[in-house]
Formats: C-alpha cells, structure tokens, sequence
C-alpha cells in the first residue's frame, strides 16, 4: 500500500495512445485486476495492488466531489464518464479519461466495477484542470470535509446547470 507521506512531484506521466488501463474492483472499490498498462503508468507491481483501495492512485488534486459523483451513479447501476487526475506509486501524476462500469453476475446483481482509462484529449485536461482547481477550493473553502465536498458538488452541479446539460453531455462537450 502506498505511503500517505508520498508528495506529488509535479511530474506529469504519459502512456501510449493506442494503450488502454483496465482495472476492476470489487464492491468497495478494492482492486482485483490491473493490467499491464495500469501497473506500469503507476509504477505498482500486481502484489502491491491487489487488495487495495483504488484511492491509492487518488491524486489529492482531484475534488472529492468528483469521485461522490462516481460513486452515486455507479450505485444506480449506471455507468460514467469522467477525466481524472492519478499518482503515481512516486508522487509523478497522469491524466485519464475513464469510463467506469458496474459489473453485473447473476440475477443482474452488481459484483463489482469495471474501469477503462484512455489517453485524454490535451485541451480537455486543460478545462478540467481549471474546473477542479475550482471544486477543490470550494471543498477547501470547509473546515468539515463533507460540508466541503457537497459545496463543491452543488458547485459542479450548478456549472453543468449553466450550460443546460446533463453530466454525460458536459463531460464530452466542455
């Protein structure tokens, strides 16, 4: 497991665009499957994932907001869409555009959550980032951290508002 003392180093990573990072998780967002893709991007061998909290390649960057979002709609059997910021196992960073699914067993019951994260379009990791330097403010802005994160969440809510459109249209139009 990652240490919590790992400090971004402000060192953006890449991966080939034709490569794709799959990893899936079982119900309480514990990685059960990386690929080769998403192991070496991290920087993680597989001993040192499995098991684990997906959280370990969070990037504090990223608002909490976005991932309560992720969260809710995956509950509601849905699948999303989302750009997103990692760490790596070093503190480097890279970018993804992820889509996030439930993985439906028997009796369409949801066993788990399957995730492909492909190489972002550049001007799109622009807009995001200035649009989460914002979210992250506002959920800073909070001494309580949930008062925080569902400021912040009412803050993107009112943004994809502004531009008269569901989420799955703002996050492939912005």
């Amino acid at each position: 497991m990652r240490e919590t003392t790992v400090t971004p180093t402000n060192v953006e990573r890449f991966f080939p665009e034709d490569d794709i990072i799959v990893s899936k998780t079982d119900l309480r967002g514990h990685i059960t499957y990386a690929n080769e893709t998403f192991l070496t991007i991290a920087g993680y061998t597989e001993e040192e994932v499995l098991g684990q909290p997906h959280s370990i390649i969070r990037h504090p960057d990223m608002p909490r907001c976005v991932f309560k979002l992720l969260w809710d709609t995956l509950k509601e059997r849905k699948e999303i869409f989302a750009y997103v910021k990692n760490m790596t196992k070093h503190g480097d960073h890279y970018w993804v555009f992820a889509h996030v699914t439930p993985t439906f067993g028997a009796n369409e019951q949801v066993t788990g959550y399957h995730s492909n994260r492909r190489v972002p379009d550049r001007q799109q990791v622009d807009l995001f980032t200035d649009i989460y330097r914002q979210l992250l403010a506002e959920e800073r802005r909070h001494p309580d951290w949930r008062v925080g994160m569902e400021a912040a969440g009412k803050m993107l809510a009112g943004m994809i508002a502004a531009k008269k459109m569901e989420y799955e249209e703002f996050v492939f139009s912005v």
